[in-house]
């Protein structure tokens, strides 16, 4: 297991990488080059010049988070063969700086969703959160002005501005599109990028639907056990994995994480773990945590020897921290918060493989 964090290189985070070198256990970042538009080829150049600034600090750089699905690709548009011709173009110059493991999403048009990114919780930190019933009540317009001017002037991921001036279009687009037909456009995906994730070794790992449930009529299909089970299936090559999201799936009660994690880790199918908890206020209204256990309604000793026991030898990063001790920064990714949630998990993972010992 390596513990990483994430970061965003040329100048748009507030953490710089010699504070990341710094933190007991992180071995390295997962980077992403924030300003290329979706569906463009990652120059090669600029992927060296990153690889070497990280390299330079200390640290390495094995995990991209992440390269995004252009919309006529989830859409199964004809244009979408030349946006993948471009996807693996990207994968071949990934595999150049040495990538291991490609996080990504399948989510239409909203890769995630808050209602609020800085709600002032009862210890004073600051944290994201999700009323469900508020964000039934925006427009998908609203929900980005929101977000935008909740951001602190940081680029948010998923949130881009080529995406947000026809994000009304693409929604009426997919009122007409059934689960079934996207599930065949993800396959398509699949079965047209992988045999290159496996020629340059780089694992593909899907990240789930956050929150797990429809929003305006979109499909949402990478949200619980069973249908994580069906995506499996599309394609069988253990390049097709998962970044198994804890707090993603566990904004749904009735997902079991410790029993998820442990039945997608033991066939080998986890390539990277986002480790998090959250609080429910009701069934689909949540704020995001420290990531102790007491803190929320997730268990992380039992997630983290869940992956233990199943000999998990992935990336883990700590998720969306809050915002404590005065610190500003990109909504989830400041450093202290997440700096505290990696030793936690380091701690815990530490404890299990001393227990298994008998020390």
């Amino acid at each position: 297991m390596k513990m990483i964090l994430r970061w965003f290189p040329e100048g748009n985070d507030s953490v710089t990488l010699e504070q990341i070198r710094q933190i007991p256990g992180v071995s390295g970042v997962a980077a992403c080059l924030i300003d290329i538009p979706v569906g463009d080829v990652w120059p090669l150049e600029r992927l060296q010049a990153m690889k070497k600034e990280i390299n330079d600090a200390g640290l390495e750089v094995e995990v991209i988070e992440s390269v995004n699905i252009h919309e006529d690709i989830k859409k199964g548009l004809p244009t979408r063969d030349q946006y993948i011709e471009n996807y693996i173009k990207t994968l071949e110059n990934l595999s150049k700086i040495g990538i291991k493991c490609l996080c990504y999403n399948f989510m239409p048009v909203l890769d995630w969703a808050r209602s609020e990114l800085a709600l002032p919780l009862e210890d004073g930190s600051y944290a994201m959160a999700y009323r469900h019933e508020t964000v039934l009540k925006m427009n998908p317009n609203n929900m980005a002005d929101v977000m935008q001017s909740q951001s602190l002037g940081y680029a948010l991921p998923g949130w881009e501005p080529e995406r947000l001036s026809v994000m009304q279009k693409d929604i009426e687009f997919y009122q007409s599109m059934s689960t079934e037909t996207y599930w065949e456009n993800m396959k398509y995906f699949l079965d047209a990028v992988i045999p290159y994730a496996e020629k340059y070794d780089i694992k593909m790992a899907i990240h789930p639907d956050d929150p797990p449930w429809p929003l305006y009529g979109l499909p949402k299909v990478i949200s619980n056990a069973e249908n994580i089970r069906k995506f499996l299936s599309l394609n069988d090559s253990p390049y097709n994995g998962l970044t198994l999201c804890t707090g993603s799936l566990g904004a749904d009660l009735n997902n079991d994480i410790p029993a998820i994690c442990r039945e997608f880790s033991s066939q080998g199918r986890v390539h990277f773990a986002h480790i998090r908890n959250i609080k429910h206020l009701s069934e689909k209204d949540f704020n995001e945590t420290a990531h102790l256990s007491e803190c929320g309604d997730l268990d992380l000793f039992e997630i983290v020897k869940a992956f233990h026991d199943t000999d998990f030898n992935g990336y883990i990063r700590p998720d969306h921290g809050r915002m404590i001790w005065g610190e500003k920064a990109r909504p989830g990714y400041g450093l202290y918060d997440r700096a505290l949630g990696a030793n936690y998990i380091l701690g815990l993972w530490e404890a299990i493989t001393k227990m298994k010992e008998g020390k």
